[in-house]
């Protein structure tokens, strides 16, 4: 399989739009969820098979053995016909590998004498397929289940003329996870000492904590939902956050930080086999680390997840979902996101966007669940007169509100936009995989030949349909840096395919009004991206600023239904 995530070109608006030949990146998406995907699986090797003889095996004379003889007798006699070789050859082989999130191909290898055969999958989720062959056979046969976990796979071989069964299987986890939402709770605190030793995170320097088994967030976690602030900031540099123990930490970063700034960027990160993440200071001075847990992923049962192209549902600029004006001091708003614009009532968590603009003193904003009171965690920081954006999953209340609490001493405007949303009825789970960069307008290195990301102009980013079978959403973190004025970044699915190699790009499609980050003169700002790619394949990244920047791409994981 090839490399699958491609630069396809940058849009001129307004003009002719301008685009590359696809090339492939420097590591494809499509082998990122194969390698993914095929981390688990299982295999029963033919001398595990358990062979029984049939109840009802035919005897001398039309009668059934059962029917023959004594029970005991019966007995001894099916033991004998085994003993005795009745197709002694008899048993199978199975094993069970997936190359997606939910899928998993099976494998049997049956070994028999030249007979013919009655052959019965049971998935272990309620559902069986049935196939019929004869003598030495090999069978492959392919499932998708409905929802994360672990399900008990067998095979059962039955050759009715000779009055035996041959049955193996095992166990298979399935490669993806459902997410079960989490109240905002304070893992990490190196200011005092929660979750890790009192005191800065030195400069090339790194912290462990625990998430499994930590706060609720039951031992057989796959993956955490995190949101991580870096404070107390003497220079700049980066954070990155991996699984730690046993992994090889990742030349890609969740957020970038100045001198004297707080920035906070939401991340989902898998968690290691000792049950802990690790957050490496990528700078060379020391830093505060802060990780908040809102969510984590597991194999049991519970919400998939289904994307949404980005809607506005709070502007406390213009009254939409909320009165208009600022929020005021130590106060909140109460939103109805379940039942509107297409998000159904029942939903257990929302993915959003939350922008502060306009704020008329220092602080930090908190989503929390319609109901209950105000957690102690953040989920974005700023300083007055500054507009800035973060990714939240915030879990929702049964009457499908959210609440935004503004905690500084001022008043400021709020945005929030829908970006997605979990529940039961999502079909969606989450795979993750190794991250890897696949832009940076900075370096020709990764297929894109088209410089800086230029004012009021767009990059479409597209996947092939290998890769994309299945994928509801991509989860990315988007960095915008050398920036040379204010703007903002929208991003969404385009409504038009990939140009072939050497053709005009698309157009452009409807310019968003959704934001994704926002930036001022000479910032580095990340915020993870959950994003469709609609049906199409293919992702628009809009620089909404009337300056040229620099756009950078990390991928983390995807959704898949498959």
């Amino acid at each position: 399989m090839t490399a699958a995530f491609v630069a396809a070109g940058l849009g001129i608006i307004p003009g002719i739009a301008r685009a590359a030949d696809p090339v492939p990146a420097a590591a494809g998406v499509a082998e990122a969820i194969a390698k993914a995907s095929t981390s688990e699986g299982f295999h029963s090797p033919a001398d595990r098979t358990v062979r029984t003889t049939l109840p009802t095996a035919a005897a001398a004379g039309g009668k059934t053995m059962a029917n023959a003889k004594p029970a005991a007798a019966a007995a001894a006699t099916e033991q004998a016909a085994l003993d005795a070789g009745a197709n002694p050859a008899l048993a199978v082989d199975v094993s069970g590998t997936s190359y997606t999130a939910h899928g998993i191909e099976l494998t049997a290898l049956i070994t028999s004498a030249d007979f013919t055969l009655d052959i019965v999958i049971d998935w272990g989720d309620g559902k069986t397929d049935t196939a019929t062959a004869r003598g030495n056979h090999e069978l492959h046969q392919s499932h998708t289940y409905d929802k994360s976990g672990e399900y008990q796979v067998q095979v059962k071989v039955t050759d009715t003329a000779n009055a035996v069964q041959a049955a193996n299987g095992g166990a298979f986890l399935t490669p993806g996870a459902d997410f079960t939402p989490h109240t905002p709770t304070r893992l990490l605190d190196t200011r005092n000492g929660t979750g890790a030793a009192l005191g800065k995170v030195p400069g090339q320097g790194s912290t462990r904590v625990k998430v499994a088994g930590n706060a609720s967030v039951p031992a057989g976690v796959t993956a955490v939902a995190l949101n991580v602030t870096v404070t107390e900031t003497v220079d700049s540099g980066h954070v990155t956050v991996w699984p730690g123990a046993g992994h090889e930490r990742p030349n890609t970063s969740n957020l970038n930080y100045t001198a004297g700034r707080s920035v906070p960027n939401m991340v989902i990160v898998p968690v290691g086999e000792d049950g802990y993440v690790e957050l490496f200071n990528g700078g060379w001075q020391p830093v505060d680390l802060i990780a908040d847990v809102t969510g984590y992923f597991t194999r049991a049962s519970a919400n998939g997840y289904t994307s949404t192209t980005p809607a506005r549902f709070v502007d406390t600029r213009d009254g939409i979902g909320a009165a208009r004006g600022k929020l005021a001091a130590r106060s909140a708003l109460t939103t109805r996101i379940g039942g509107l614009q297409g998000v159904p009532q029942n939903i257990k968590a929302v993915a959003l966007n939350v922008t502060v603009t306009e704020p008329e003193g220092p602080g930090h904003m908190t989503a929390f669940s319609g109901t209950g009171p105000v957690p102690t965690a953040s989920n974005l920081n700023f300083v007055p007169g500054q507009t800035v954006a973060n990714a939240v999953i915030v879990p929702v209340a049964a009457d499908g509100t959210i609440k935004i609490f503004n905690g500084a001493w001022s008043p400021t405007h709020v945005v929030v936009d829908v970006v997605g949303y979990y529940s039961p009825d999502s079909k969606a789970a989450f795979l993750p995989f190794a991250p890897f960069r696949t832009l940076d307008t900075r370096q020709e290195a990764y297929g894109w030949p088209g410089g800086r990301f230029r004012a009021r102009e767009y990059i479409t980013q597209g996947f092939t349909p290998e890769a994309a079978t299945g994928v509801e959403a991509y989860v990315l973190n988007a960095t915008v840096t050398e920036t040379r004025g204010t703007g903002f970044l929208s991003v969404a699915p385009s409504p038009y395919a990939l140009p072939a190699a050497g053709e005009p790009a698309a157009p452009a499609g409807p310019r968003p009004v959704s934001s994704t980050l926002n930036w001022t003169t000479g910032d580095t700002v990340p915020n993870l991206v959950q994003a469709s790619d609609g049906d199409h394949g293919v992702i628009t990244f809009w620089n909404q600023g009337h300056e040229d920047a620099d756009l950078v791409l990390d991928v983390f994981g995807v959704y898949q239904t498959k």
